[in-house]
């Protein structure tokens, strides 16, 4: 009887640790996530004055804006700290279609909001804000609840990687009508890893990635505006005042950093030459004011981030969390590719895509929700290292 009595206390004491008690805050992502962050502003600042003073006499506006997006991401994570991650399995159905939903309202007239050509925003009370940046969250909390619910067919059968790869398909579809490759390319690409982590049979992975490709290379072929930016790609000094103009611009940018810059605030290149300085092409200004030395900080911390995000996804599997631990390593992938496409078409090594690059870019709301999954990854340490140390620390 006193041993069924320790049992229990034992079990009670390990719920209560993972829900209650002190949060367990993991600070190294917090420092890495803050440091990548502070660069972000200092850089989104410098690339940002001319244009911020020539658009409304104000040179300091984007950095004004980018504080208070950081500050609303920041709110935003400190709320999911406090969900627990079951809550987001129970409901990853509802959160999918409330992702569907997003992609196909952005779609209506009226609803969608135009920019730029493209139809991927929604206007809520004067401010735009870009549907797909949510939705593939909210997807990629399916897909992890996928894969812990269904693990058994994920290893075992064909058809277990084929039902969520056909769920990205349907979603890629609906981004690709925005259009939006980019985000398209990045949430299957992040898909796949998750899908992969846990535990899809390779040969099954590299059947799909094979088809993969060759549907997006299809698209790609099949479109035109596409096929002129593969060839300013492969060839940008071949119309350097046109299809080429911005590869053109962020390569003479880079190339002028050299070892350690030309000096902070003294690009030359975000004067109106480098079209998107503080957005797409801050990566650029980045390599032009600090050099070689400021990318290879940068390019550390990212990889420093996404690293830790695995780690936390195995501390987490170690923990017998499965699903919490999927939605750390779909963060980890995810902030890994999305920076390595940035810094891959600033660089001229990829085709150009409208991708931020993370934490870092003036991005409005993927800022606040790349922000906002920190608290998700910081909410499955927490709860990965309360059971981990939780049994341990009951021994009398």
């Amino acid at each position: 009887m006193s041993e069924a009595n320790g049992v229990a206390t034992t079990l009670t004491w390990a719920r209560s640790g993972s829900r209650g008690g002190a949060f367990r805050t993991d600070w190294t992502t917090v420092t890495l996530v803050l440091a990548i962050s502070l660069l972000g502003l200092i850089m989104v600042t410098s690339a940002s004055v001319s244009i911020a003073n020539k658009e409304s006499g104000e040179p300091f506006m984007y950095l004004e804006r980018q504080l208070l997006l950081l500050c609303i991401g920041g709110a935003a994570a400190f709320v999911l700290t406090r969900v627990r991650t079951e809550l987001l399995e129970k409901l990853a159905l509802p959160l999918l279609v409330a992702a569907l939903a997003l992609l196909v309202a952005v779609l209506i007239p009226g609803l969608g909001h135009v920019v730029n050509g493209s139809r991927r925003w929604i206007r809520l009370a004067g401010f735009n804000f870009q549907a797909s940046e949510l939705a593939r969250l909210l997807v990629l909390i399916f897909i992890a609840s996928y894969a812990a619910r269904r693990e058994a067919e994920l290893r075992t059968r064909l058809a277990g990687l084929a039902k969520p790869l056909g769920l990205l398909a349907l979603v890629a579809v609906l981004l690709l009508a925005e259009p939006d490759f980019g985000a398209a390319t990045v949430l299957f690409a992040t898909g796949f890893g998750v899908l992969f982590v846990a535990g899809a049979r390779l040969r099954y992975v590299i059947a799909m990635m094979l088809t993969a490709l060759a549907i997006f290379g299809a698209l790609v072929a099949l479109s035109g505006y596409r096929m002129r930016r593969l060839g300013a790609f492969l060839d940008p000094w071949a119309d350097p005042f046109n299809s080429g103009f911005q590869l053109t611009q962020s390569l003479i940018a880079i190339g002028r950093g050299e070892w350690f810059g030309v000096g902070l605030g003294e690009s030359v290149q975000k004067l109106f030459y480098l079209p998107e300085a503080h957005t797409d092409f801050l990566f650029a200004v980045l390599a032009e004011e600090l050099g070689l030395a400021g990318v290879v900080i940068t390019v550390g911390l990212f990889l420093a981030l996404a690293w830790r995000a695995l780690a936390v996804a195995r501390l987490a599997a170690d923990a017998g969390l499965k699903f919490q631990a999927y939605l750390a390593a779909g963060f980890g992938i995810w902030i890994g590719i999305q920076a390595f496409i940035n810094i891959g078409v600033n660089m001229g090594v990829l085709p150009t895509k409208g991708l931020t690059l993370p934490l870092m870019s003036y991005g409005r709301s993927s800022l606040v929700v790349t922000v906002a999954w920190v608290g998700i990854l910081l909410r499955v340490h927490h709860e990965a290292a309360s059971r981990a140390r939780g049994p341990a620390t009951v021994t009398t």
